[in-house]
């Protein structure tokens, strides 16, 4: 049994690579101007398509927080028990919960947001692994994309402020566009809550000693755009506070 397992992850490592070097040679592959005026013309539709769907199905669902965080993370794990109670508390708060619509911490948030009768947004993406769009996103909120970008763009544009649990790659490519977006004055100053002090501490204490302190690569006032929270009535104490200064609430 050992040994056929070993065969086929022997073997789909194989078509992988075959599929990666296909992918670098075709970067190299000289193209006909017909080639690429199609080529090009196909994927410009595709994004519009992508785009107007997304803003067709989203521009109606009213203040909601965007949650982030891991598709690796299991049922049993305490940052998905925390996601889940999070996307709960916020949505009796009054807000929509938007999630990447994956597994994980992503599931964890649609799960909260359902159960406790709120809206459950589900942005889901096209993967060759990991991704599928899970079960407790509303049927009419969920979405698929087959780019990330566009994706991200739904995230940010339909979001009022943004909880970060803790992921990997693809979560930290969502929490710095929130933030360059926020730094750069593309949005408003929607408040980013990161959730596991454990978790982010190091990355932000970098952040502080060697882009502020040391390069001078950022302003000391970029450190105040996100907050770093420990549990979850504090996470959406933030959110809560953040809007009580606009004397705002949900329901504008």
């Amino acid at each position: 049994m050992e040994e056929r397992k070993n065969k086929i992850l022997e073997h789909e490592n194989h078509v992988n690579n075959m599929v990666e070097e296909h992918k670098i040679r075709q970067a190299f592959k000289d193209r006909d101007w017909n080639e690429i005026k199609s080529s090009n013309s196909w994927v410009i539709f595709k994004v519009m398509s992508e785009f107007v769907e997304g803003f067709e199905k989203l521009a109606k669902i009213g203040p909601c927080v965007s949650i982030f965080g891991s598709a690796r993370t299991l049922s049993t794990h305490k940052y998905y028990k925390m996601a889940e109670e999070i996307a709960a508390k916020l949505v009796r708060h009054g807000y929509g919960v938007i999630t990447g619509g994956g597994p994980g911490i992503m599931e964890a948030g649609n799960k909260g947001a359902r159960d406790a009768g709120g809206k459950s947004v589900g942005l889901n993406i096209i993967l060759p692994f990991e991704q599928e769009g899970n079960i407790y996103i509303d049927p009419d909120k969920l979405i698929t994309f087959d780019y990330f970008f566009v994706r991200k763009v739904m995230f940010v544009k339909y979001a009022q402020g943004f909880i970060v649990m803790p992921g990997g790659f693809g979560t930290l490519d969502e929490l710095f566009e929130a933030i360059t977006l926020i730094q750069t004055k593309k949005i408003g100053r929607f408040p980013i809550v990161l959730v596991g002090k454990n978790y982010w501490g190091g990355l932000f204490d970098w952040v502080k000693d060697v882009m502020l302190k040391q390069e001078k690569n950022i302003s000391p006032e970029d450190l105040d755009l996100v907050k770093l929270v420990d549990d979850p009535t504090e996470a959406v104490r933030e959110i809560d506070d953040f809007y009580s200064k606009y004397l705002l609430s949900p329901n504008f």
